[in-house]
């Protein structure tokens, strides 16, 4: 079956790094832009970063912009969030999601884009 896959979160200090990844299974990888969204205690998912079909395209969230990067290995069916100069307030369960889309340079910021989902993984950031 389709399954998305999140590891890599823990504990982590302020200033410092994390890098996430997300196994794809079940799908045909390279068909699928994949992004990154999270979800504080108390609060909204919401976006974090996105990487078109090819790789091309990249977008951010605003809080997120020069610190975080996306990235995806098509050959392995995997996604990556490489997280730097890692912040409070990034504390959240960070989740994979997978968009069917026919263009290549598409990506959307929008959860609703997103039909396939990740159990998600914790992310703690001390201050």
């Amino acid at each position: 079956q389709v399954q998305l896959v999140e590891s890599g979160g823990g504990l982590a200090q302020t200033g410092g790094s994390l890098r996430l990844s997300c196994a794809a299974s079940g799908l045909t990888f390279s068909r699928y832009a994949m992004g990154w969204f999270r979800q504080a205690p108390g609060g909204e998912r919401e976006f974090v970063a996105a990487i078109s079909r090819s790789g091309g395209s990249t977008d951010y969230g605003d809080s997120v912009k020069g610190r975080f990067s996306i990235s995806r290995a098509d050959a392995k069916n995997m996604v990556y969030l490489q997280m730097n100069s890692l912040k409070p307030e990034d504390t959240a369960v960070y989740y994979c999601a997978a968009d069917a889309t026919y263009g290549s340079s598409y990506i959307s910021s929008q959860l609703r884009d997103y039909p396939i989902w990740g159990q998600g993984t914790q992310v703690t950031v001390s201050s």
